[in-house]
């Protein structure tokens, strides 16, 4: 299982950026989240969309800005953050996650992809 996390980037405050999750060697029909982890803090969950596509989920504090989607032609899931702050400043993890459900807690995840930086300044 390999994941590849790709797209983070340095961006001012209001700007946008869209991480992409690429599986190879599999197909991506799991689960999947996007989880980051900001220096000194701990890995926190952000997003989520179950195996099914037919539900997503979103921590408070990026509801409205961020979407969480997948493209099963490319194999590839994707967040689009849109109206970026600087606490959004982390490095992004995208994950697949054991079993149907979304879970933010990294303790349910089955793979972990490498992490991309996201940096937002004011």
């Amino acid at each position: 299982v390999q994941l590849q996390a790709s797209g983070g980037g340095l961006v001012q405050a209001g700007e946008s950026l869209r991480l992409s999750c690429a599986a190879s060697r599999f197909t991506l029909d799991y689960t999947v989240g996007w989880f980051r982890q900001a220096p000194g803090k701990e890995r926190e969950g952000v997003s989520c969309i179950e195996k099914d596509d037919s539900t997503t989920y979103y921590v408070d504090d990026t509801k409205g800005r961020f979407t969480i989607s997948r493209d099963k032609a490319k194999n590839t899931a994707y967040l689009q953050m849109d109206s970026l702050k600087p606490e959004d400043t982390a490095v992004y993890f995208c994950a697949t996650i054991k079993g149907t459900y979304c879970s933010g807690d990294p303790h349910f995840v089955y793979s972990w992809g490498q992490g991309t930086l996201v940096t937002v300044s004011s």
